[in-house]
């Protein structure tokens, strides 16, 4: 058995993940890009999609300020590790939407995207969904339909969201995902947009993906973290 799939240890590393993030995220030092891109569409209050890479989900809670931003939830896979970041994240202030379309099981994977899809709209009727559209396997930096899907339907805005710091921890995932080390430097790099009334999917997945890539590039620039 995986020890993820243990009850007790998944709790535990979800709890020490947590406060190992606060802690680094109290002693960072922080710089904001184009900030006001973000407060315009909390301002505004109702949906929003806060959309980043796969690799900078052990970041993401820094970008959200609870007191100010519209209040948040999480799509996270189905998968162990899945439950394993989605109750670190939750200890943060983001409950977690359970769901991915990637799975072994076609039918299982079917049904979870189905249902996702369906929770996430529900979710964005009364506040921000958390996203990563290139997960939870991949591959890097690719982004799927899910997420102009979800902007199309809803109406709500996307707020990409470039996130870096330095020194990092690298891991040896599928993202090569960025976990943060205390008393470095760190970047938020901020960028939003409306799904474009007309436009063909592919070609907002196609732009949506360069303006992600831009907004992340922009934040390793500011850190110096060597992009891989």
């Amino acid at each position: 058995m995986r020890p993820l799939r243990i009850p007790f240890i998944q709790n535990t590393l979800a709890w020490v993940l947590a406060a190992w993030m606060r802690f680094c995220f109290a002693t960072i030092r922080w710089t904001h890009q184009n900030e006001g891109a973000a407060e315009a569409v909390w301002k505004q209050g109702g949906g929003v999609l806060a959309v980043f890479w796969h690799s900078r989900i052990g970041l993401s809670p820094a970008c959200w300020p609870l007191d100010r931003a519209t209040p948040a939830k999480a799509l996270i896979s189905l998968s162990a590790d899945g439950e394993f970041i989605a109750k670190a994240v939750a200890r943060q202030g983001f409950p977690a939407v359970r769901g991915s379309s990637t799975n072994k099981d076609k039918a299982k994977a079917a049904k979870g995207g189905t249902q996702a899809l369906r929770d996430g709209l529900k979710q964005l009727k009364v506040g921000g969904l958390a996203i990563t559209p290139d997960g939870p396997r991949g591959p890097v930096r690719q982004m799927a339909e899910g997420l102009p899907m979800l902007a199309k339907i809803s109406g709500a805005p996307a707020l990409f969201i470039g996130l870096s710091c330095n020194p990092a921890i690298r891991l040896n995932s599928w993202d090569k995902a960025v976990l943060p080390l205390p008393f470095g430097k760190g970047a938020i790099v901020w960028d939003a947009a409306d799904y474009p009334e007309g436009a063909e999917m592919a070609d907002v997945v196609a732009a949506w993906t360069e303006r992600l890539n831009a907004v992340e590039a922009e934040a390793d620039a500011i850190t110096g973290l060597k992009r891989v």
